[in-house]
């Protein structure tokens, strides 16, 4: 790897002139910036961001403890949002990723993380849930994205799910569906809580609003599957008279496999019953067939306001329900 010295002596220059032509340019004469750059290029040097940090350089880093965030496609956005939106404003950052259920992967990445001396640092979540802050973060200028905590008072940025799910169960009735059937995420995720709610609060407010059947997954279920098993069993017991008409999945991979057990019974979408979602995962909704009507989880500004939090110095330690786009497809 090419160091600082290597460029000094191409260049015949001292590590002092090296160090100004890359953090102060002009207090060298045009002459000796020329020659210092013409032996960066010729060696391909880059400078260690870990070495600008320690000497105090003014660009400043915020360092992202991923938790899934980088290794799942479902939130990586969330990332972009910070990437992003830090360099509008000079400031750099880098992601260390941990490995949840792996034994001492939080313990290694914290310790990876503090080692690379970052000003800020946000933590950042695949899927909401409460989490435990690791005392050696604490003192550290801190946000936290798609993730809550009990630990310390600091500003959160998390989807508002009571609104999504209040703005698409608006939206069923409008259509003038009467008859749903809710296949539920966890019934111990935060999630599933608010949607739950803002649900209850839109359907509830119609007169002779009918009885809901609702099924939830297993306590902390990640195999999705698993959502549509109530739906697979009803199909396999009387698949001529289905009761419904309207599926509300608890997120989009619910309603694929819905889709998919519908169709493979010879039911259309939505003529015979109506399929909706919830995420808008990776931006598949259109690549249904019918698209899907799903909610846009907003992934992409819960990283830009938590690095937004960190670059303007917000004191609020509020936790922030952001907004939750309605995407209209064919489905209902």
């Amino acid at each position: 790897m090419t160091s600082l010295k290597d460029v000094a002596n191409l260049a015949g220059v001292s590590l002092m002139t090296v160090s100004r032509a890359l953090n102060n340019p002009e207090k060298l004469t045009p002459k000796t910036y020329a020659v210092v750059k013409k032996a960066i290029e010729e060696l391909n040097y880059v400078p260690s961001f870990a070495a600008q940090t320690i000497r105090g350089c003014s660009a400043k880093t915020i360092g992202v403890l991923s938790l899934g965030t980088a290794t799942t496609p479902f939130a990586v956005e969330i990332l972009l949002g910070i990437e992003q939106t830090v360099r509008q404003f000079g400031w750099h950052s880098f992601v260390i990723n941990c490995i949840e259920n792996e034994e001492n992967s939080l313990t290694h990445s914290v310790e990876a993380l503090i080692a690379q001396r970052p000003h800020a640092i946000i933590i950042a979540r695949n899927g909401l849930k409460k989490i435990k802050i690791p005392n050696a973060l604490q003192s550290y200028p801190l946000v936290l994205a798609n993730c809550v905590t009990e630990d310390i008072e600091v500003a959160s940025y998390i989807p508002d799910d009571f609104q999504g799910q209040l703005d698409l169960t608006k939206h069923i009735i409008k259509q003038g569906y009467k008859r749903p059937l809710f296949l539920h995420i966890p019934h111990n995720y935060i999630a599933t809580e608010r949607r739950r709610s803002g649900f209850n609060q839109a359907w509830h407010t119609q007169n002779n609003a009918q009885q809901v059947t609702e099924f939830f997954m297993p306590t902390d279920g990640e195999d999705y599957r698993q959502g549509a098993e109530p739906l697979a069993e009803m199909l396999t017991k009387n698949a001529t008279n289905f009761p419904f008409d309207v599926i509300i999945c608890g997120n989009d991979r619910i309603a694929f496999v819905a889709y998919q057990l519908m169709l493979s019974k010879g039911f259309r979408i939505p003529q015979d019953v109506a399929i909706v979602g919830y995420d808008n995962t990776v931006g598949m909704a259109h690549l249904f067939l019918p698209t899907l009507t799903t909610v846009q989880l907003p992934h992409y500004e819960m990283g830009k306001q938590a690095a937004l939090h960190l670059v303007e110095n917000k004191q609020l330690t509020d936790v922030t329900a952001l907004f939750c786009p309605l995407i209209l497809g064919k489905s209902c």
